[in-house]
């Protein structure tokens, strides 16, 4: 029943990287990569999340590391840059429960000004929504872009012809 989970979330988020993939054209040859960077970055999340019980945040910066780093390192097999392979791999672990809980708690706020109580209940779901989609879309980012900082000739020399 674990595997069956585990290789589901992968299922699905390769599934939601094609698609996001397919949004910004990429050539054909690094679907494949995509979906594979997507399946593997989100099912590492899900079991540290379940499994291990790292909080969001942090499984979101394993999870994009290892997909950073599987993007310089399939980037030269694909012929793609690296971010052509990373962002629609990672936009399937855009938090958007805490997003759409954080707009859906900014309204209602704003629908209860007369009322102390119930405002201060939104208030408050407004503000650890914000810091959770917050944190979590930061980590992505760092994650992700973090091995392009330690590897800069190895990220830049992706689809670059070598000098003979």
């Amino acid at each position: 029943m674990i595997a069956v989970d585990i290789l589901s979330d992968a299922f699905f988020a390769a599934l939601a990287g094609i698609g996001f993939g397919a949004i910004s054209d990429p050539p054909l040859r690094a679907f494949p990569y995509i979906a594979l960077l997507a399946a593997v970055g989100h099912a590492t999340r899900f079991c540290l999340m379940t499994f291990f019980g790292v909080d969001i945040a942090m499984g979101s910066l394993a999870a994009s590391v290892i997909i950073g780093f599987g993007s310089i390192w399939l980037g030269k097999n694909a012929r793609s840059p690296m971010t052509v392979l990373y962002i629609p791999a990672l936009l399937p672990m855009i938090p958007g429960k805490f997003a759409y809980n954080m707009v859906f708690s900014q309204i209602m706020f704003l629908q209860t000004m007369n009322n102390p109580q119930e405002r201060t209940l939104y208030m408050d779901m407004f503000f650890s929504n914000c810091m959770v989609t917050c944190s979590v879309i930061f980590m992505l980012a760092v994650g992700a872009t973090l091995p392009m900082f330690i590897f800069p000739k190895r990220a830049h020399s992706i689809t670059r012809k070598k000098k003979g």
